[in-house]
């Protein structure tokens, strides 16, 4: 693929992912699932009215900046609701979250291409996460996760970016990476997993350079010169980013993907802290810590849309945002009360925050695949040596499956010892890396000179497109039919 229609691809992948998400925006005229907080808390910052907050600020001070843009702008203000506190147009406190999610799966694409300088895998990249549903649900309204991914996404592009450049313009880009990374734990908490992942292949690459560069100890007892020639046969094999991640050392590290994240996540509190005066920074830390400890397990009796980790991967349970029927497709949106009684309502109108199923099972199958391709070079190199080791050299795709491998399992694993009651959105951070790791699969294939492969590659890409058609009306909340709405629910876990 040549630059300009990588350049084409990428426009298109950027247009279909803005048209989707600015779509009938205002349609709803409520308060969509938790922008019953974060619009309201959004709004507050501008009325001045102290609240306490569960998480950090910073997608509230957004979506804020947001409201009074959009208030200021003399166009998409036919309805208006005053269920944040003020009279407002739901376009005012949405309409940031839609051009910011818009430009995720852009993001995702650079991440991909940086990792590989292969148009074919970014390209694929992208358009897979644009034809993603939870991500489409999120950005479409005043919610906060899409905030913790982008952060986090740009902070690991950056990283890539740094990696890429020496002196000053490496230093300039994981400046930036550490602000990213501290907006993305800004946002949420959970936004330190991005960070971790970035440590985790950090520590991944200074492991692997030291079994290659200290195979023995006789090493320490030769001469300079074939100390020298080792080390450059291991720096001459360096073909992406990621190997060179050895030129950073645990000073520049802590200062750049510690000090500075730490900094930018303590001053994203100021605002908040001078319009609440009740709490301090350690003080709102105890609180919120303290609000999230008594939210209760991860059972239906505390929410019903309680999905413990291991279920997000398979998606058995994703969650309605929104559920409305109505008699008729002529009548105006239902947007208060509960739904019309079973079998009155012949048009049901339902947001979904549910994956593009068939993404996210093609996604988790490339990844345990990522998985035992880095498991089965481990076992042939021991085998080979008779001791632990690892490959002579690690190709480009061996250096993107440890690192997508890694950064799936720091995003998810942490789940494991969370206790309150967690949602399938809080698998938003991970998933984006089971995107990538499809995406290389495809284009593995897709570039592969035999045509089964290549077959395998255009029907999984087929497949992935016709399923977010299929479930489209619910990530968007199309008029459906009964009949309609029960076939895109497969399973009951998903209603």
């Amino acid at each position: 693929m040549n630059k300009k229609w990588f350049q084409i691809g990428m426009v298109c992948v950027f247009l279909l992912s803005l048209a989707l998400r600015f779509w009938g925006l205002e349609r709803f005229n409520t308060l969509v699932f938790d922008e019953v907080y974060f619009a309201k808390f959004g709004n507050n910052y501008l009325t001045h009215t102290p609240f306490f907050n569960a998480h950090p600020p910073l997608s509230q001070y957004i979506i804020g900046i947001g409201i009074w843009i959009g208030s200021h702008i003399p166009f998409w203000h036919d309805t208006v609701n005053g269920l944040t506190g003020s009279l407002r147009s739901p376009w005012t406190y949405r309409w940031l979250n839609a051009l910011t999610g818009s430009f995720i799966p852009l993001v995702v694409a650079a991440i991909a291409y940086q990792l590989s300088y292969r148009r074919s895998f970014a390209i694929l990249a992208g358009l897979f996460t644009a034809c993603d549903g939870i991500f489409l649900v999120e950005s479409r309204y005043a919610l906060s996760n899409i905030y913790i991914v982008i952060f986090g996404l740009l902070g690991h592009w950056f990283l890539l970016l740094a990696l890429d450049n020496q002196n000053r313009r490496r230093s300039f880009w994981l400046v930036f990476a550490g602000i990213t990374f501290g907006a993305s734990v800004g946002t949420k908490w959970n936004g330190l997993w991005f960070l971790s992942g970035a440590y985790l292949i950090w520590i991944a690459a200074w492991v692997i350079y030291l079994i290659h560069f200290f195979p023995n100890p006789k090493l320490f007892f030769t001469s300079p010169s074939l100390k020298e020639t080792e080390v450059s046969t291991y720096s001459s094999s360096s073909q992406t980013p990621l190997q060179k991640l050895t030129q950073l050392n645990i000073f520049q590290m802590l200062f750049y993907l510690g000090i500075i994240p730490a900094f930018i996540y303590s001053i994203i509190w100021i605002p908040h802290l001078q319009l609440d005066k009740r709490y301090g920074f350690i003080a709102v830390h105890q609180e919120i810590l303290k609000f999230h400890l008594h939210l209760g397990g991860n059972s239906p009796n505390v929410h019903p849309y309680c999905a413990a980790w291991y279920k997000w991967p398979l998606m058995t349970r994703p969650m309605a945002y929104y559920y409305q029927t109505a008699e008729s497709i002529t009548e105006p949106l239902p947007v208060m009360g509960p739904p019309l009684p079973a079998g009155a309502g012949q048009v049901v109108y339902d947001v979904h925050a549910m994956g593009n199923p068939f993404l996210w099972w093609f996604g988790i199958a490339a990844m345990l695949f990522l998985v035992g391709m880095l498991v089965s070079q481990l076992v042939i190199s021991c085998v080979k040596e008779k001791r632990f080791s690892v490959p002579a050299t690690l190709s480009v795709d061996t250096w993107i499956a440890l690192y997508l491998v890694i950064n799936y399992v720091a995003n998810l694993l942490p789940w494991v010892e969370v206790t309150r009651c967690a949602f399938i959105y809080h698998y938003m951070c991970a998933v984006v890396f089971v995107f990538l790791a499809i995406a290389w699969f495809v284009d593995q294939c897709l570039r592969s000179y035999y045509q089964p492969l290549r077959a395998v590659g255009v029907t999984i890409t087929f497949i992935i497109l016709v399923a977010f058609i299929f479930w489209m009306p619910i990530y968007l909340g199309l008029p459906l039919s009964p009949d309609g709405y029960k076939l895109r629910m497969w399973f009951n876990s998903w209603i």
